[in-house]
C-alpha cells in the first residue's frame, strides 16, 4: 500500500480500474475500510457488497512477514558463513565433500 500511495497519491489507477471506489477521497482510496460510514455512503460504497472487506489486518500481517523474512535472511547468512568456514577444512576422503573425478583412461591406437 505504501508504494502505491507514494507513486499515485491521488489513486488515479484505482479510480480507473476499480470504479466502485472512484468517488472516494484520495485519503481512503487505497484502504476504503478505514473510512467512516458517512464518507463511504457519500462515495456510494458499501463494504462487503460493492467492495470486499479486508481478509487480514495488513499492518499486523506486514510486521509478521517482515520478521519472518528477517529470520530467513539471517538463517541464509549463517549457512553461508558456516559453509565458508568449513570449505577449507574438507579432506579428499571426507564423505561430505564433492566426489573426486575419475581419471580418464587414455586410448592408444594400435598400429597395423
Amino acid at each position: 500500500v505504501a508504494f502505491q500511495k507514494k507513486n499515485d497519491p491521488n489513486g488515479n489507477y484505482i479510480r480507473k480500474w476499480v470504479p466502485e471506489l472512484a468517488e472516494l477521497p484520495a485519503k481512503y482510496i487505497y484502504e476504503p475500510w478505514t473510512a467512516n460510514i458517512s464518507i463511504l455512503k457519500k462515495a456510494g460504497v458499501k463494504l462487503g457488497v460493492d467492495y470486499p472487506r479486508p481478509i487480514v489486518d495488513h499492518t499486523v500481517v506486514s510486521k509478521e512477514n517482515m520478521s519472518k523474512m528477517k529470520l530467513a535472511y539471517d538463517a541464509h547468512k549463517n549457512a553461508e558463513s558456516a559453509a565458508k568456514k568449513s570449505k577449507g577444512k574438507l579432506t579428499s576422503g571426507d564423505a561430505s565433500g564433492p566426489p573426486k573425478k575419475k581419471a580418464k583412461k587414455s586410448v592408444q591406437k594400435k598400429l597395423k
